[in-house]
């Protein structure tokens, strides 16, 4: 595919996780994982080192049978996959039921904790907020803060509201104000423009990465679908999910996500004969 945005194997490795480990309460062989991402481009150094720096990361757990090695998923990872999952099978991309809540988030730091409050902005975009005003968020909806607020240790400088609009404000306006728009439906046209062609046409041998060496199209489908499901997670994980209802007609995320889904549907035959003839699982053990 031309024009695709690089993809860091962390983001790679967690939606490999999330697709072939999370739920199964199994563990992946190492050379399962390398050799999947050597088809995906991905040497067997990063490879390796997304694996250690994951487990050091409390997202990944080891357990060793026999000489090989396998990795399982942590209660952290679980949460991270499990988020992922809800994003993009149930939340979706378009918000067509929003019942005209806010959740308004005031915050007064001292001038000199400028970490913090690079910190706690960074979380309240991850979580769907912008800047309504210097120290005031807002984000569409009921969002729970309390456990953002609470891990960055800024209870006491942090204050939570739920609200509605007042009659004749015009929503439209303060969303384009406060959200950067036409960044967010760029990465959705593009999305599009990427993926669209494959919604009515399979991977043939010559689609199936170099790296395979026999031409499968059941390689090149693992490998695409694991590119697509990364790509589209990162779009929507950007989305704050605002009222459709006030966003511009012509709004991209519906085409989008039917293109997703439509593409995902056609990969998902030949990549799951892939994962079978690949992977080395096994039972997870319990924890000590």
């Amino acid at each position: 595919m031309t024009g695709e945005e690089s993809l860091r194997p962390q983001s790679l490795m967690l939606t490999f996780l999330g697709d072939q480990v999370l739920g199964r309460d199994v563990c992946v062989y190492s050379g399962s994982v390398i050799d999947v991402f050597a088809r995906a481009g991905i040497g067997e150094q990063a490879t390796r080192s997304t694996l250690t720096r994951m487990v050091n990361r409390d997202l990944l757990r080891r357990q060793r049978e026999g000489r090989r090695m396998y990795f399982g998923l942590t209660e952290r990872s679980e949460v991270v996959l499990r988020d992922g999952e809800r994003r993009i099978w149930q939340t979706g991309a378009v918000n067509r039921h929003w019942d005209g809540t806010w959740t308004l988030l005031g915050f007064s730091l001292p001038e000199s904790w400028q970490r913090q409050r690079h910190d706690l902005r960074s979380q309240l975009t991850w979580s769907g907020f912008g800047p309504l005003f210097n120290g005031l968020w807002i984000a569409p909806g009921e969002v729970d803060v309390s456990a953002l607020v609470a891990e960055l240790g800024l209870s006491a400088h942090v204050k939570v509201f739920r609200a509605h609009a007042d009659t004749g404000m015009d929503i439209g306006q303060m969303i384009e104000e406060t959200w950067e728009l036409s960044d967010l439906a760029g990465h959705y046209e593009a999305f599009v423009r990427r993926w669209q062609p494959w919604e009515d046409d399979l991977p043939d041998a010559d689609d199936a990465p170099p790296a395979s060496g026999r031409g499968d199209p059941r390689l090149a489908a693992l490998v695409l679908r694991l590119r697509l499901q990364t790509e589209w997670l990162r779009i929507v994980r950007r989305d704050p999910r605002l009222p459709v209802k006030h966003l511009p007609d012509d709004w991209p995320a519906d085409q989008a996500e039917k293109t997703f889904r439509a593409v995902h549907d056609r990969l998902s035959p030949l990549a799951r004969d892939a994962s079978e003839r690949l992977l080395d699982l096994v039972p997870a053990r319990p924890q000590a």
